[in-house]
């Protein structure tokens, strides 16, 4: 089960947050934006430290998953530098393709809406539509 999606820009700011289950704390305003900025520099930080070879582009070299004792965090990064991150149980060991159709939600309800300007919050309710949607069937 999903129980929240995060996305963040690639200047680590929290451009869109919600939970979609009871079973995790709610963050306050302030609490997800210090998640968004932590995530975004540890992130970095496991980029530059990675012992992978830096001329292989099509590597991930950041943060992939975090395993707590409690819940699972998947996180899809975007050539572009944008962050799709889901807090979900542990029964849940993939969830790659499912944040690529988080992307393309992304892509197709806060991209292609004249009136979104890059960088800044989603506020769409098709976008919050389909996405209750995805998160509901995955």
């Amino acid at each position: 089960m999903i129980h929240a999606v995060f996305i963040i820009n690639r200047s680590g700011g929290l451009i869109f947050n919600k939970n979609y289950s009871n079973q995790l704390a709610q963050l306050s305003s302030n609490e997800a934006l210090i998640f968004a900025g932590t995530f975004h520099g540890i992130h970095a930080l496991a980029s530059r430290i990675s012992p992978a070879l830096k001329g292989n582009a099509t590597r991930d070299l950041g943060i992939q998953t975090i395993d707590t004792k409690n819940f699972r965090m998947h996180c899809f990064q975007t050539p572009t530098g944008i962050k799709f991150i889901a807090a979900t149980d542990l029964l849940l060991t993939d969830l790659t393709d499912a944040l690529k159709s988080v992307y393309r939600l992304y892509c197709d309800y806060a991209l292609k809406n004249p009136f979104y300007n890059l960088e800044m919050p989603i506020r769409s309710d098709m976008f919050d539509a389909m996405l209750l949607k995805l998160v509901q069937t995955s």
